[in-house]
């Protein structure tokens, strides 16, 4: 916690009011409601199988009833004096931990057919049109300069990856080459490939990335299902599998889903709420929501070999420079 105080504190020689220190960085009433956030709030965020939430929060309505380190709670008392609040184990809205029905119903292979038609009719189809270029990147190619190379991969190697299984073959693309990055999962001693690609014509693609509007609850909303679902782990391959295979078979050429990688790139806090809504069911939050997402291309088949995608250029990317941003957070077993 000292060490976020510094970064986000002001340095000046005025006399500090809780302990008379003239030296150091000095926080403010906002940095300080900043500060408790990053390190209680978002630095006790728990994921879940679907969804995430705090297991802290603090307001000034209840009194603190943590249990904590004496080095922790003698930090805790000097938020309360300062900013009259308490912190407490935080109880969310079921929703936000996966309590979704869409999402419920996507998981059975029974009842899902009716959730993806749902989905194909309430998402907007986005035209990829010649002008436009995506990235691809390989790991340690055996011919680099083979545009094959990038189409998707051969029949013993599907089935990895979110969208794809071995009868549906999938090519992986983004127009952000950090999150291409990220998804590959690349080290400093790869040699790392990147082709840029264009469509040789217009392609038809299900964007599952934007939010849709929807006069629904959080507990009925198919926005908040497909967004737990792509921000969920290898758990949740399966059912994306099946969305995938109904948008091809619905004549789409591929579809734009949101990395998993998206709030890593984007520094967002996933599932934001006011008075306990979702933010990205209140329409002046909707653009800020909307920027947390970054866009992932998944294109059905090989469309290089298909000729629906050319192959501009291959370059090399040398690893230059990695920066970290981070949250710190108390030690909490959410199951004490």
């Amino acid at each position: 916690m000292k060490l976020k105080a510094f970064m986000l504190g002001e340095k000046n020689t005025d006399s500090c009011p809780n302990c008379a220190s003239i030296s150091g960085a000095k926080l403010d009433k906002a940095l300080l409601i900043k500060l408790a956030h990053s390190f209680f709030v978002w630095g006790s965020l728990f994921r879940c199988d679907y969804g995430f939430s705090p297991i802290i929060e603090f307001n000034e309505y209840q009194e603190t009833d943590i249990d904590a380190s004496p080095q922790l709670l003698k930090d805790m008392h000097v938020f309360e004096s300062a900013l009259k609040v308490g912190f407490f184990y935080y109880g969310p809205r079921l929703w936000m931990v996966g309590e979704n029905e869409p999402l419920i119903q996507l998981q059975n292979p029974i009842a899902r057919s009716e959730v993806i038609d749902n989905i194909l009719s309430l998402y907007p189809i986005k035209t990829l049109s010649p002008n436009e270029n995506i990235y691809r990147l390989r790991i340690n190619p055996n011919n680099p300069n083979e545009d094959l190379q990038y189409d998707s991969p051969p029949l013993e190697f599907l089935g990895s990856g979110r969208l794809d299984d071995k009868n549906h073959p999938i090519l992986y693309a983004s127009k952000d080459i950090e999150v291409c990055l990220h998804e590959c999962r690349v080290t400093a001693l790869d040699d790392i490939y990147m082709a840029t690609l264009t469509p040789s014509t217009d392609l038809k693609l299900l964007d599952l990335s934007k939010i849709i509007d929807e006069d629904l609850t959080e507990f009925e909303s198919v926005d908040l299902a497909i967004y737990m679902l792509f921000l969920a782990a290898k758990h949740s391959y399966g059912t994306i599998r099946e969305i995938s295979k109904k948008t091809k078979e619905a004549g789409f050429d591929g579809i734009i889903y949101p990395s998993y990688f998206s709030l890593l790139r984007t520094g967002g806090m996933p599932f934001d709420t006011t008075l306990g809504i979702s933010n990205r069911k209140l329409s002046q939050h909707r653009d800020f929501e909307q920027n947390k997402i970054v866009e992932n291309i998944a294109l059905f088949g090989y469309p290089i070999k298909e000729e629906k995608l050319q192959v501009k250029c291959i370059n090399t990317i040398k690893l230059t420079n990695i920066r970290y941003s981070m949250q710190f957070g108390p030690v909490i077993n959410p199951f004490d």
